[in-house]
Formats: structure tokens, sequence, C-alpha cells
């Protein structure tokens, strides 16, 4: 590509945003910054566009898109600002953008995802929820539209990066994948110990620096159940060939197997600027500002078998890729409600679990081969009503 990649950023203001905006600011000369997005934090948000001064930024709180939009003119700054889940799509599929960094949590992020497609843009996926949600329906898009998807999670990057750029050779090289995971801040604690778990507790992570609702994700490992799903679409494999193991290190990302045994492992400090930077230069190489590994430090890289009891949500990924078309939405959906739910103070710790549990074996999805985004959306929220009324219910 000739000329600087002009990327919007979807979801700026958080964790990956912000890691993203880091990055393009170490190559002033190769990165534009075309366009910003927030939900909520809209002071973050104002003061991004006073520093990059994009085309556009998106509010999608529309209560809150006029307040950004009069403080940006007192400031002078000539960013339009776009209301609602609609100025995603129109951002994402920009004619004058080259990249859409697509970082918008959950489910609320596949139309956006699907407009970036099907517009053919370089789509840097860091929302896994894109591929759980929209399954085949995404790929399809992708395909059609002539994306270069380039996946952001750390673990499928490393994958990514382990394989050849002709991606028709993948299914003859691969036996398996292994994704790795951290195991969170219980990976030693008691199983009968986590009914009691709080918010803070189950958000402080002793590796990655993430938000809350991720970093309750990782803690129950439904962040690596997701993971499963997504790299199913990603590296197109059936489920058996896709596998988890607790590295508590965190320095290999995750592994390919070859059909001749051979393993590749892709390596690195826990540093999301690492896959941000791949992505954003593929196939090439650029500085991302990540510490380097100090070999001579590293005592072990240890590996260990995810415990179900510990973990039952991780296994929740093979019973929703086994079960009907629709399965993967609707444990997502329970998912991210339970999370919220957690968050708030409403249920348990293991409860969340337990109602993701209930929701894939309850929930029929109803969709065939023939379903588009709108059944996706309609599933999604039809899910979303039957967790929340059930969750509620068990709390009176």
């Amino acid at each position: 590509m000739s000329g600087k990649l002009r990327l919007a950023v979807l979801g700026s203001t958080g964790s990956i945003g912000t890691s993203t905006l880091d990055v393009a600011a170490r190559h002033p000369d190769r990165i534009e910054i075309r366009a910003l997005s927030a939900h909520s934090r809209v002071d973050e948000l104002v003061a991004q566009c006073l520093q990059w001064r994009p085309a556009y930024a998106v509010v999608t709180d529309p209560s809150r898109a006029s307040d950004v939009s009069r403080r940006l003119k007192a400031a002078g700054c000539p960013t339009a600002v776009l209301a609602g889940p609609q100025g995603l799509c129109d951002v994402a599929a920009d004619a004058a953008v080259d990249a859409v960094m697509a970082a918008v949590v959950g489910a609320a992020g596949l139309p956006s995802c699907l407009a970036a497609a099907r517009a053919g843009k370089r789509l840097l996926l860091a929302n896994k929820e894109a591929l759980v949600v929209g399954g085949a329906v995404f790929m399809q898009a992708v395909r059609e539209g002539g994306a270069t998807l380039i996946p952001i999670d750390s673990e499928h990057s490393a994958i990514f990066q382990c394989l050849p750029e002709d991606r028709s050779t993948w299914s003859h090289r691969i036996d398996h994948i292994i994704l790795t995971a951290s195991g969170g801040p219980f990976r030693q604690r008691d199983p009968a110990s986590l009914e009691a778990v709080t918010p803070d507790e189950a958000c402080a992570h002793p590796t990655w620096v993430m938000g809350r609702k991720i970093s309750v994700d990782s803690a129950t490992m439904m962040n690596k159940a997701l993971e499963v799903i997504e790299a199913r679409w990603l590296f197109d494999l059936e489920p058996h060939r896709i596998r988890a193991v607790i590295h508590p290190q965190s320095i290999v990302h995750s592994m390919v197997v070859c059909k001749d045994q051979s393993v590749l492992a892709q390596l690195g400090t826990p540093d999301m600027r690492v896959p941000i930077a791949y992505g954003l230069a593929w196939p090439n190489r650029i500085e991302s500002g990540a510490q380097g590994l100090n070999w001579t430090s590293l005592k072990a890289l240890t590996f260990e078998e995810a415990d179900e009891r510990r973990f039952p949500g991780l296994f929740l990924a093979w019973a929703a890729l086994d079960g009907p078309l629709g399965s993967t939405a609707v444990l997502n959906a329970a998912n991210e409600v339970a999370v919220e739910r957690f968050l708030s103070g409403r249920i348990g710790f293991m409860d969340i679990h337990r109602l993701n549990a209930r929701a894939l074996s309850q929930v029929d999805p109803q969709l065939d081969v023939r379903a588009g985004v709108e059944d996706l959306i309609a599933l999604d929220r039809r899910v979303r009503a039957y967790v929340g009324e059930w969750a509620d219910a068990q709390a009176r």
C-alpha cells in the first residue's frame, strides 16, 4: 500500500483502542487516524479527537453525541460527530478508510465488522463476538467483499503468524492448534471457594491489563471458550482440531501442530501492542513499543490441563459448536448478560456458568442455513431477554 494507512479505530477508548493509538503514534509517517469511536467514555474520546483530529468521531450512545460535538467545536477541532450504531457502519465502510480496528466489545460490534468486511477493508479483528455470533455469515461477507481479515487476539494472532500467507495451504499443514490460556486469577484456587468470588477479585488478572468484562471472561475461561469458537471460523478447522492448555507465564501465545507433528509457536511478552502492530503492518513488521523477552530471566515455561471443576465454561465451546446452528450466538449472548449481572452484584461468580449452560440447553436458536444478520440480532435479543428474566427470578 502506498502512502499512509488510513485507520478507523472502533472502540478507541478501550484497552485495545488505546494500545492501537499508542502504536500509531510511533509511526506518524505510516498511519493516519481517520475515525475514532466510543460509547459512553466521552471525555476520553474528546481528548483523543483533540490529539488526532480525525475526520469522524462516532458516539454510539446518541444522548452523548451533541455534547461531544459542542466540546470539539468549542476547541476548534474539525472532527464531525456521528451518533448511534449506524455511525460505526458508516465509517467502517468509508471509501477513505483503508483499515478498521474492530475493538467494540460484544455482539454490538457485529454490524460494523460486517460493513468493513463487505467494503473490502483490512479488518483487524479484536471483536471475537463477530465470529462467535456471525460465524458463516461473517466469513461469507469477508470472502464476497474481498476483505483481508487479520486476528488481533493474541492467541489467534500467534497462530496466524505461524502460518504462511497462502491460506489455501493451511488445512494441508495443520494437524491441530493449541490455544494457550493464563488461567486467570483462580488457576490454583480451590473450586469450592469460587462461589464467594467478588467482581474486584475476578477483574484482578495476574498478567494482562484488560477491561472488566474481558477480565471476568478470563477468570471464568469463557474468553477461551469464545476463542475456540473464533478459531473454528478463522482457520476453518473442525472443533476436535482445536485444543486449549493453561500456560501461566503467558509467553507462548499459541501453537500450531503440523501434520508431521512439528510444533510452531509464537512467543513474546504479554503486550497487546505486538499483535496490533503486526496487524497494522502485515505482511511486514514495525516497532510496537513492547519490551523484548529477557531469556535469562525465564525460569520455566509450564503447561497444565484445564480443570473442568474450576473452569466449566471452557468446555461449553465444544458443546455449542456441536449444537444446532446459532448455538454459539446463544452462548455469547447469555454470557454477556451473566457477566453484566455479576459485575453489578446481582448474581454470584459461579452463576455465570449456570446461566450459560442453562441458555445453551434451553434456548432453541431456530436458525437455518439461510439465516442473515437480522436473524442473528433477533436471536441475540431473545437470549438476552430469557437469561435476564431467569436470572432476576432466581435473585428474587
